[in-house]
């Protein structure tokens, strides 16, 4: 049985303080001196804030399809879909209209990673549009005058955290190989709302009022985001103009990436990080001009009769992902129901496994040597595997020795939340598969023409050595890029046909709400909507096993500490959006997902915790 959400909201006033407010606190105290070891206290992805749970149901349709984070982007896709524009059309539109209106998760001025499938060339290509770090960036430029890391709002909030923006080039890059329509014709509904004026939905205005104090300390963004003359939200409803917005992208959409990366928008990015009156950055003109997005072979690997592919390093999502399924692989998991203490103690102890690894391996492969092989070798998993026990829990377990491997020091990073997810499929059956972020929410705070800076660099290590002196893989070096764990994966059958697409925002807990949606097609037989729908649960490098609030799972508590478990109970919001083949032409049974004939060829699906949705023609 599926975990419904009850509709009732905790007020803010009666809850616990949440895992993340405990994270934040020690990344202060140590940036305060305290005596806390800044690499041996977990720091594990804050949730976004809560904005309220809308039921919906899976969306069928027979040709195209657009799955996204707020209907308004989803309405500019399917726009272009209906134009007769390919999926990367569509995906530019989208990710335009995104930076419009979901600005706090993502935007032109962050960066993305992309996978298009094409199935008259039988190909899927895995594109890297990661910020970069700048090339004065050094390993130490997150750590005080006393060598502990920086309190969490200097790190952020400001210049210093912003990395060299990537989604401009790489939505250039894609669009000159898969597009169709005129490059200008893609940012023409985002500019016409910008200049029209979009209402403030729910879900922003909830995550504004959360951000007011820090949004008022940065005058451009106070500006826009806040009632004048106050530090108070924008009210639910009201109509909110970006003209500045509208003339960058008319000057994109004329001038294509250079006017982006050289000119007047590039040298106002520049001054807006490198002038921040008390958090300076170091990102320069030279940084902005030498970006180049990066094409990459894909990351696969097997669970159960299916293939899955998704990003390889910098990013952790995919490596993570198939580390968990491998490990789960010996376990008759469809047997679990997926809201018993089985379930949760099983996955969430392979997810600490998998953790452990990427705290320790993982990074820019460009600069250090990612033991990708060693992690996902079928004899590695299985030894991992071995060591979990149904009635105790691991705790916090060592990284393991993958074959291949020399270990280095554990990453240090803050792992924040946000990001958006796109999937798409156009007539012709080509897929987009796009994570996008500006890192957390509202990215480091710098709005500049209309659009929200990243702060993509807090994404590295906060320190560069462990305590013995080890050099960490994700560690800040110049023009390098920081670890990512976006992950968005495409799933194949056994006949090399595309399954599903599906991904996810929210930091490091990424590759739970990912494997959650996987295991719940694959070994559940749940359609894409009852997927996404799971209660969210998961654990990272610590012994605590957070589970959703307002969900079956919160009754799991006792039963899972008896175990050994150290359990919170905590929003956890996910953003998945996903699509599955519903095709007739590939039917049921083992092989193939959870099918509905006769209602149409795609089916689509967007996550109750936020305010996505799919549709399609």
């Amino acid at each position: 049985m599926i975990a419904q959400r009850p509709r009732v909201r905790v007020p803010a006033s009666l809850r616990l303080p949440p895992l993340w407010a405990l994270a934040f606190v020690t990344v202060l105290l140590a940036g305060c001196g305290a005596p806390v070891d800044p690499v041996e206290a977990p720091l594990e992805a804050p949730p976004e804030l809560p904005s309220g749970w809308t039921d919906k149901t899976t969306q069928y349709a027979e040709r195209d399809m657009v799955a996204a984070a707020n209907p308004l982007a989803v309405d500019a896709g399917v726009a272009i879909l209906a134009q007769g524009g390919s999926a990367v059309d569509a995906a530019i539109a989208v990710q335009m209209m995104l930076t419009l209106v979901e600005p706090q998760s993502s935007g032109i001025g962050g960066g993305a990673f992309l996978l298009h499938f094409d199935p008259a060339a039988s190909r899927l290509i895995a594109y890297d549009g990661r910020e970069t770090a700048p090339a004065a960036a050094t390993p130490d430029m997150f750590l005080g005058p006393d060598g502990r890391p920086l309190p969490f709002t200097q790190a952020v909030d400001g210049g210093l955290s912003v990395g060299t923006p990537g989604v401009i080039r790489l939505l250039e890059h894609v669009h000159r190989e898969h597009g169709v329509l005129p490059w200008a014709a893609l940012f023409a509904p985002a500019i016409a709302l910008a200049e029209e004026g979009f209402p403030v939905s729910a879900r922003l205005h909830t995550m504004i009022a959360g951000t007011a104090g820090r949004l008022c300390a940065q005058p451009a963004a106070r500006a826009y985001f806040l009632k004048p003359d106050t530090c108070e939200a924008l009210d639910e409803g009201t109509l909110l103009r970006n003209p500045e917005l509208a003339a960058t992208f008319q000057a994109i959409a004329d001038g294509g990436s250079a006017a982006f990366y050289t000119g007047a928008i590039a040298q106002a990015i520049v001054d807006a990080v490198r002038t921040h009156p008390r958090n300076p950055g170091r990102l320069s003109m030279a940084d902005l001009a030498a970006y180049t997005p990066v094409v990459r072979e894909p990351l696969c690997g097997t669970y159960r009769t299916f293939r899955l592919c998704g990003m390889p390093p910098p990013s952790s999502g995919t490596i993570a992902v198939l580390q968990t399924l491998g490990m789960l692989e010996p376990f008759d998991v469809a047997a679990l129901a997926p809201d018993s203490a089985d379930a949760v103690h099983l996955i969430s102890e392979a997810y600490r496994l998998a953790y452990a690894d990427r705290a320790v391996y993982v990074g820019d492969d460009a600069f250090v040597d990612v033991p990708v092989a060693g992690l996902l070798d079928g004899g590695y998993l299985k030894s991992r595997a071995a060591l979990i026990r149904m009635d105790r829990s691991l705790g916090a377990p060592e990284a393991g020795t993958p074959p291949g491997a020399v270990a280095g020091g554990r990453d240090q990073s803050l792992g924040l939340p946000s990001t958006s997810h796109i999937s798409i499929v156009d007539r012709e059956g080509r897929m987009v598969n796009m994570t996008t972020t500006i890192e957390n929410g509202f990215g480091s705070l710098q709005l500049v023409r209309g659009f929200l800076l990243n702060n993509e660099l807090t994404d590295f290590s906060l320190v560069p050595t462990d305590a013995a002196g080890r050099p960490v893989a994700n560690r800040v070096e110049p023009r390098k890029r920081p670890r990512s764990s976006m992950a968005p994966t495409v799933v194949f059958n056994a006949r090399g046909e595309v399954e599903a697409i599906v991904g996810s925002p929210g930091g490091s807990a990424i590759i739970q709400y990912v494997t959650k949606t996987l295991v719940g097609l694959i070994d559940w037989q749940l359609d894409i909507q009852q997927a996404i729908d799971l209660p969210n649960f998961g654990a990272q490098t610590s012994a605590t096993t957070t589970l959703e609030r307002g969900t079956r799972l919160a009754a799991l508590q006792a039963e899972l500490e008896a175990r050994g478990h150290t359990v919170t109970v905590d929003d956890i919001n996910s953003g998945l959006q996903g699509i599955v083949l519903n095709g007739t032409q590939a039917p049921g049974g083992p092989g193939a997902f959870a099918r509905a004939p006769g209602r149409g060829r795609w089916a689509g699906g967007a996550d109750p915790r936020r305010e996505g949705t799919a549709r399609g023609h």
